[in-house]
């Protein structure tokens, strides 16, 4: 965990944001994979852990934003749990090293929960994603299972987003060291995308190397030559010379914070013409949304610049036509682009995700778009200095989108049909970096994954 002061001066923050009440954050419990006592690997709820720090099971935090009195309610280890665990540190020790002294047992929650419930006081919640939240909610409020995220406190969720968004310099160590893990994971996998290998064999591998370094992956690994499915999570194929490997994967420190990287790179090492003509146009892409992303600038109208860059190059490649900006304000570049530059990343790789992403990625100026493409663009709003952003552009043929859009005549006007029908079997490629926005443009952050044709075919065949 990170120093004390840390979590005493986010906490601190939060009670500033909010006018009244008491904010009551959960922590996650063990959920069982196929029985009670075989549970899937433990993961705490991330905004648990930017406020307690605690990072362990059965927990709840309590911070009464009038008194500014802070509860870690919670249960010391049983003579049962130190027999199978070993001797636990007693929770009252740990709640003090993130600046709580006020310790209860768990059964009080409910208790502390009526009693402030009686008084007519604002309980700020935030929308549960797990089951056993949901059951626990439901208990201590009195709301039915499917409706607790209507009655989620929207308060308390902008006044998270507007703290988490912003990165301390502790948490940017973090992002770093995930980063420096991402980039071993990405290398690896470029040094085994040989024909004739399993692409499981290189998957699992990968997601071993951020286990050695003491976290795990940030999200499940995608990795493909099928690489035209955005999130193909199936890894059942061999890979075959002349086809194209798609990796998308992160690692997450020890302390839960995440990188995430893409590339795309040719079986065997050596890119075709043709593979490397569209590569280049997605590396441009990337490049330029580096170019633009700073303080004040919408991440909607990067995009949009990214989307330009992309639909130039196959028009100058003849699959695209007409005018580059209308065809764009049209969304017919999302046949070749069907999703968005990116999304905030920190302690969860699309960060805060579970709180909504009207409030992450928007704002009252800007909205989310309904246009096919651009409708996946989990952020648009202007980017401040400090958030950590992925820059993340693709072009992919994907032979039932094609189709169905050639049947319907779909933007036949900026699309040469003919033309794209060439390329039925490519697959995709994206290219994915993490950004942090710096008070006069961007970073990189951690060592740059090779990307350039060059430097990829260097390390496939070194």
């Amino acid at each position: 965990m990170f120093a004390k002061d840390v979590y005493i001066n986010r906490r601190s923050r939060l009670r500033e944001k909010l006018d009244s009440g008491v904010v009551l954050l959960l922590g996650n419990v063990d959920s069982p994979m196929n029985y009670r006592d075989n549970t899937f690997h433990f993961r705490q709820d991330s905004s648990f852990l930017y406020f307690f720090g605690l990072d362990f099971q059965n927990l709840a935090g309590i911070i009464d934003v009038d008194s500014g009195e802070e509860y870690i309610l919670g249960n010391d280890a049983s003579m049962e749990d130190i027999i199978w665990m070993g001797p636990q540190v007693s929770l009252k020790e740990r709640a003090e090293q993130v600046g709580i002294s006020c310790v209860e047992p768990f059964g009080q929650l409910l208790k502390r929960i009526d009693q402030a419930i009686a008084l007519g006081r604002k309980i700020h919640f935030l929308p549960p994603y797990r089951a056993e939240n949901k059951l626990l909610l439901r208990e201590l409020l009195g709301i039915s299972a499917g409706k607790l995220s209507t009655y989620a406190s929207v308060e308390l969720i902008k006044a998270i987003v507007s703290l988490r968004s912003v990165k301390e310099p502790c948490e940017l160590d973090e992002i770093r060291k995930a980063c420096a893990t991402g980039y071993q994971m990405h290398t690896t996998a470029m040094k085994m995308a040989q024909p004739g290998v399993w692409e499981q064999t290189i998957a699992g591998t990968i997601e071993g190397i951020a286990l050695a370094d003491g976290g795990t992956v940030s999200f499940p690994v995608i990795l493909s030559q099928n690489g035209q499915t955005l999130h193909n999570h199936d890894h059942s194929q061999v890979l075959q010379n002349g086809r194209l490997m798609l990796t998308d994967a992160g690692a997450e420190t020890g302390m839960h914070y995440a990188s995430d990287f893409t590339r795309t790179v040719p079986v065997g090492g050596k890119f075709t013409q043709k593979q490397r003509e569209i590569y280049e146009i997605v590396l441009a892409a990337n490049n330029k949304t580096q170019e633009l992303a700073k303080p004040g600038v919408t991440y909607l109208s990067v995009h949009l610049a990214a989307a330009e860059v992309i639909a130039s190059g196959l028009k100058d490649l003849g699959l695209m036509k007409g005018d580059v900006k209308e065809a764009v304000q049209a969304g017919a570049h999302a046949m070749f682009f069907p999703h968005g530059l990116g999304h905030m990343m920190g302690l969860d790789v699309h960060d805060m995700e579970d709180l909504g992403q009207i409030y992450v990625g928007y704002d009252r100026e800007i909205r989310p778009s309904h246009q096919f493409g651009t409708a996946y663009l989990r952020l648009g709003r202007k980017l401040q200095e400090g958030f950590v952003i992925t820059d993340e552009p693709g072009i992919y043929f994907i032979p039932a989108l094609i189709d169905k859009w050639k049947a319907e005549k779909i933007h036949s006007e900026f699309i040469n049909f003919d033309k794209v029908n060439e390329y039925r079997d490519f697959g995709g490629i994206r290219l994915e970096d993490d950004l942090l926005i710096t008070a006069t443009g961007c970073e990189l952050l951690g060592e740059r994954v090779p990307i350039t044709p060059e430097e990829i075919e260097a390390v496939m065949q070194s």
